[in-house]
Order: structure tokens, then C-alpha cells, then sequence
């Protein structure tokens, strides 16, 4: 059976956030969705912008016919874990999350989002 973009949108597809010192805002990628690439001014808006450009860049693929690979998964995880963390980190997280206007799960992930990003070598992206 082939897959519709619903199929393909419910699929767990790696995000790349990252903060773009000379533009500003924020640059979200999908390494396994090749040029599947949009920005947005905070992170909230980013974050909307990319299940925006996803769904338009497996639109684009499935006119053209051009084949759609899976998200790469090597192992099962959760996507949770539970992390004990020290009471001045956890409000200044809250803060920086309020400031904006986001969730503080929403900000944690940006931040590991951009670390990974930052300290993945440069062959694999």
C-alpha cells in the first residue's frame, strides 16, 4: 500500500534546530529529507514553519515521484528520559523558556537540538 503525506508526517524524522548568528531567528533542517529546510524568528515559529515545509517537501516528492526514504532508526527509544538537574539551572531553563514563549521541554530540546548539531561532525551532515 502507499504511503499518503499523513503516513509520511506521523514518521519520527531527525530535526535539526539551530540559532543563525547572522540573520537571526533560527534554522530548522531534516538531514533525511534532503533541501527540507526553514527558518522562523523565535523557535515556537520555527518549530510551526517546519511541520509547514515538511508536509510541502513530501507533497513535492510524491508529484515528482521521487522516492521517499524512511527515518534512519538503528534502535527503539522512548524519547524520554528523566534528568535530575540542580534547582538554579532548572529556573533559569524556566525562565529562558517563558522569555520565549515556549514550553520548557520545547526549549531543552532546541538547546540538545543545537548542541548535537554543533558537535556532529561535519561528514554526517
Amino acid at each position: 500500500m502507499k504511503k499518503t503525506i499523513d503516513d509520511y508526517m506521523k514518521l519520527p524524522y531527525k530535526m535539526e534546530i539551530v540559532e543563525d548568528p547572522d540573520e537571526g531567528g533560527f534554522v530548522v533542517s531534516f538531514p533525511e529529507l534532503p533541501g527540507c529546510i526553514t527558518i522562523g524568528d523565535t523557535i515556537e515559529e520555527a518549530i510551526k514553519n517546519a511541520s509547514d515545509a515538511k508536509r510541502t517537501w513530501f507533497e513535492a516528492a510524491l508529484e515528482e515521484n521521487i522516492d521517499i526514504s524512511e527515518p534512519l532508526v538503528s534502535e527503539k527509544y522512548s524519547g524520554q528520559f528523566k534528568l535530575r538537574l540542580p534547582k538554579s539551572l532548572h529556573r533559569s531553563l524556566a525562565e529562558n523558556s517563558k522569555r520565549e514563549g515556549i514550553s520548557m521541554n520545547q526549549y531543552c530540546v532546541y538547546l540538545l537540538s543545537r548542541w548535537d548539531a554543533l558537535n556532529t561532525p561535519s561528514s554526517y551532515q
